[in-house]
């Protein structure tokens, strides 16, 4: 799943894949921002991201779709 973060006075985001339930994230991300805390959050690869909430405009969470490559034999 991919949590992807928009952030006020600039065009990028940031985009965290991680592994688990979207709820128990929708949860943590909604405390945070509530709070106005910092979140924490570890990436399918084990990297750890500090997110400040203060600046944070939008979040959006949502499973990624596996993409198919390459031709199929019908």
């Amino acid at each position: 799943m991919d949590i992807k973060f928009g952030f006020a006075d600039t065009s990028r985001e940031l985009v965290i894949r991680v592994a688990g339930e979207q709820d128990a994230y929708l949860k943590q991300v909604n405390d945070a921002l509530a709070n106005n805390t910092q979140l924490e959050i570890e990436d399918e690869k084990g990297k750890k991201f500090i997110v400040r909430t203060d600046r944070v405009v939008y979040v959006e969470l949502g499973s990624s779709s596996q993409h198919q490559v390459g031709f199929a034999g019908v």
